[in-house]
């Protein structure tokens, strides 16, 4: 029987993985691959502030799963993990249920040979009193195009209700300056300068009051505080409110409560503060997770308890030799799907597994059209920091060779031609 490889989880290293091992290992007949994802179509997770905001079209960047499986010498099977038997080496995918909560498809099990665990990470709100209840996140295509909706709503009933009370202002609170939390609200200022432009002009540009809160002691934490300070000018140069050292302590109907008693007002509330990996894995026949959820792995990216079961991306708490984890960043998945493809291949044929090895290659931040601030760092350069029109160039490649990973060299320049052609004839921002 030919070895079978199970995905689960198409995620920018679940979905480069799989593409990977079908080109190689599928389209010689070496193994059977499996990807298994609850939707249907992959978006690029760093480009859901984009989808919210609405200057991008997930309709338009998405990738269907079927199509890729079929261009690339794999399976696609649609379902949500929710359990796994080591044992008898099968996971179990819950019912597919229809809007209606009918019954489409029964619970059923997958059996493999080698797992991979790809299933990415969630928002953490901490247990924060009302988030749960009142804050939108940005974890998925439709948790994005849901915020995207309501504050096209707002927008629209200004238009047509100009009079209305408080209808010509917005109040939007972002809880989290990571590289989410400020990319989106540097994206959602750009946002009311079009909507504004395109006649949409209840509401001016200068009325959507964005507020941006950080427990920390700066925006970016992750980043060096030479790149921190620029990006928390550029911020405010917007006329976006950036409060640091303010934990939020309780989330309303109205606003947000932080930690020293100030209230903010906001009908919008985005909670991008920290990940956390899906609840499930506590409770995944006795592997081994973290305080956070994430599955222990080892140096080759085994699971430490299960050597058939490996783990990438940001559900595994990878050890870098100094005490912490790797760092839950789309290059750390793409790295690890690399080495992973290659490791794979190499246990089918007997060989030693390799080891990952984190490489931080720098960070960049987006501000929409207004700049980008971030660095690069290699044997080369060493650690460059970049700014303005060059960072910005840098951070489009990061999604361009995602692309090149999926599509090829060839196709991702068919679709970078595409979209240069479809500016001049669609919006620059989603109305609808």
């Amino acid at each position: 029987m030919t070895h079978h490889i199970v995905i689960v989880g198409g995620g920018a290293g679940g979905i480069e993985l799989a593409t990977r091992l079908g080109r190689n290992l599928g389209k010689r007949g070496q193994a059977r691959i499996t990807l298994v994802d609850a939707n249907l179509t992959h978006i690029w997770k760093p480009l859901l502030h984009e989808v919210a905001a609405g200057s991008l079209n997930s309709s338009e960047d998405e990738l269907n799963y079927v199509a890729q499986a079929k261009w690339n010498h794999f399976k696609f099977q649609p379902g949500r993990m929710c359990g796994l038997d080591r044992a008898r080496k099968t996971i179990q995918l819950e019912a597919k249920l229809d809007a209606a909560g009918v019954e489409l498809v029964p619970p059923r099990e997958i059996a493999y040979d080698t797992l991979v665990l790809a299933v990415g990470s969630k928002t953490n709100d901490f247990g924060t009193q009302g988030a749960a209840e009142h804050c939108l996140f940005l974890d998925s295509r439709d948790q994005a195009e849901r915020f995207h909706n309501l504050l096209l709503d707002q927008y629209l009933c200004a238009h047509a209700h100009p009079q209305q009370e408080g209808a010509g202002q917005i109040n939007v609170a972002i809880v989290g300056a990571g590289a989410t939390g400020v990319e989106l609200a540097a994206e959602l200022h750009h946002a009311a300068l079009l909507l504004a432009a395109y006649g949409l002009d209840g509401i001016r540009p200068e009325n959507l009051n964005l507020t941006l809160i950080e427990a920390g002691p700066r925006v970016v934490p992750a980043l060096p505080e030479r790149i921190s300070r620029p990006v928390h000018s550029t911020l405010e140069k917007l006329g976006i409110k950036v409060l640091v050292g303010s934990p939020v302590q309780e989330v309303t109907a109205e606003g947000l409560r932080t930690a020293d008693g100030n209230f903010i007002p906001a009908s919008l509330k985005v909670w991008a503060a920290g990940i956390r990996a899906p609840d499930f894995l506590r409770e995944l026949d006795g592997l081994e997770t973290n305080r956070i959820n994430q599955l222990v792995v080892l140096p080759t990216l085994q699971s430490s308890r299960d050597e058939h079961i490996f783990v990438l991306g940001d559900c595994a708490a990878c050890p870098m030799g100094d005490g912490k984890n790797v760092p839950p960043r789309a290059q750390a998945a793409h790295q690890q799907a690399s080495l992973l493809a290659k490791s794979l291949a190499r246990r089918l044929e007997g060989k030693p597994l390799l080891e990952y090895r984190y490489r931080d290659y720098g960070s960049l931040i987006s501000l929409s059209s207004f700049s980008a601030v971030g660095n690069l760092m290699g044997n080369l350069t060493g650690d460059v920091m970049l700014e303005g029109r060059l960072a910005r160039w840098f951070y489009v490649s990061l999604y361009r060779l995602h692309q090149m990973a999926l599509y090829g060299t060839f196709r991702t320049l068919l679709l970078m031609l595409s979209d240069r052609l479809g500016r001049s004839t669609e919006p620059r921002l989603k109305l609808h």
